[in-house]
């Protein structure tokens, strides 16, 4: 019975205290479990947010076994001030309901650890982090509660506005109606942002047209629509085709069209293709005020063009001011995916041509997804030491290896394949470093870098994961 009770009624287990917020006056403590907010059970962390706006605090929490409760006053703009194990607490995520042909989860290499095999769509990661959902797993209930505790922005994967053919891609017969469910969002003014992912022959052409205009319909409820190229590793098996370079060309031209379009319309240009397009046709990259303020780089929207604007400030602010005996390292290699060297490459040979350093890029095939899986992020640890042996034994590797800190964007700061940075660092007996951007390396360059990892070390808890990452959601 007590089981049953404590599945029925998650408790938040609290992992930090912020000092000088609400929760520190009111005495909570690390590990504390909380049970309620002003006489509410809450479910996750966005119940705890929704019931602690008030002047006045009541928690009830349970502590070393022993119930008790912390009452107070909470001052305006205080925050409130607790961190917590789990942002849900039922450690648990909404399950997807849908089949997709193109679902990464349903194309996932064999013998990967398991959370990688769950299909995740959980409308309130999407609220808490911007994760993209289909919102066809929905109960009544939920519905309710989004509408009740206005959880906007959200982020919705759309893929087609046509009923049937959104059902066809979703493989989900008794999908409802996106257009009817993003109404009623908007009658309660949410703010939305959507995908569509675009296969060839499947959702793109016309149909992509039709969905552009139907989700132009409820600006500014719907305030972007950005266009993704399908991702299918070798694990496929549904005869689905990736964007050839013609058809990623046909894809921009559209969307640049709609964008001159939207931007006489509504001032901005709504609908965005990801950095993706552009890499695969070599066309120049939009810059950033193109993207009109919207924090969507972790869909690809940007990413690039902020990487070669942060070279750009640190070639004319850090490259001239950095002096060779400062170096740790002088011989670098950098690692990264195939779609991306060719831009690293550019940038490594610009700064190796205006320093000390002697930069070597090693793009990394995927091998354990398949070649066409050509984004850093979705590298494995075990391709990049098998690529990079061939270096080591030559003596080309060099003194520090720089590894794209997203390849461990998981809470236990591993690759794909459980591999993690120290692992890499004891195999190729070299020190390894982590970068999103060329500071980052020059920093690892310099040996101030805060992600580094040498093999002689033991395991550090170094946090290489932001909140939110790719793979937060997956505790279980």
């Amino acid at each position: 019975m007590k089981t049953q009770e404590r599945l029925a009624q998650p408790v938040g287990i609290v992992k930090a205290v912020q000092p000088n917020s609400a929760a520190a006056a009111l005495g909570v403590q690390p590990n504390d479990e909380l049970l309620a907010v002003n006489g509410q059970p809450c479910q996750d962390v966005i119940d705890v947010q929704y019931y602690s706006a008030e002047e006045w605090l009541e928690l009830r929490i349970r502590r070393n076994g022993r119930e008790m409760v912390l009452s107070g006053e909470r001052h305006y703009d205080q925050p409130l001030g607790i961190e917590f194990v789990h942002p849900t607490f039922d450690i648990d995520i909404r399950r997807c309901n849908n089949l997709c042909e193109f679902c990464f989860v349903l194309q996932m290499a064999p013998r990967m650890r398991r959370t990688l095999y769950i299909k995740d769509d959980d409308y309130r990661y999407s609220f808490l982090f911007g994760h993209f959902v289909t919102l066809t797993n929905l109960s009544e209930r939920d519905w309710q509660r989004i509408i009740e505790q206005h959880l906007s922005p959200l982020y919705v994967s759309v893929h087609a506005t046509d009923l049937e053919l959104r059902r066809r891609c979703l493989r989900n017969p008794n999908a409802p109606d996106i257009m009817a469910q993003l109404r009623e969002l908007a009658a309660h003014n949410f703010e939305v942002h959507t995908q569509l992912v675009i296969t060839p022959n499947l959702n793109d052409g016309e149909h992509m047209e039709r969905s552009v205009r139907d989700l132009a319909t409820l600006y500014p409820c719907v305030r972007s629509v950005s266009v993704v190229p399908v991702g299918l590793t070798k694990y496929h098996r549904y005869g689905l085709t990736t964007n050839s370079v013609d058809h990623a060309n046909a894809v921009l031209d559209a969307c640049e069209a709609w964008q001159r379009e939207f931007r006489a319309q509504f001032g901005i240009g709504f609908v965005y293709p990801t950095d993706e397009w552009y890499l695969l046709t070599g066309r120049p990259l939009p810059q950033l005020d193109e993207y009109d303020g919207l924090a969507l780089h972790e869909n690809g929207l940007g990413m690039v063009r902020s990487f070669l604007d942060e070279w750009e400030a640190v070639r004319r602010q850090e490259v001239p001011q950095l002096r060779a005996e400062r170096l740790r390292a002088k011989q670098l290699t950098l690692v990264t995916a195939t779609l991306f060297a060719p831009t690293l490459q550019a940038v490594a040979a610009e700064l190796a041509a205006n320093s000390a350093l002697q930069l070597h890029v090693q793009p990394v095939v995927n091998t354990r997804l398949g070649e066409s899986i050509t984004v850093a992020g979705l590298l494995t640890g075990q391709d990049v030491i098998a690529q990079l042996m061939p270096l080591k034994e030559t003596g080309k590797l060099g003194e520090l290896v720089i590894l794209p800190r997203i390849m461990f964007d998981h809470p236990d700061g591993i690759a794909l394949d459980d591999v993690s940075p120290l692992d890499v660092a004891r195999a190729l007996d070299v020190p390894v470093a982590l970068a999103d951007c060329m500071g980052d390396v020059l920093d690892a360059a310099q040996g101030i870098n805060k992600l580094m990892f040498s093999p002689q070390l033991a395991p550090a808890d170094i946090p290489i994961v932001r909140e939110g990452g790719w793979a937060v959601e997956k505790y279980l």
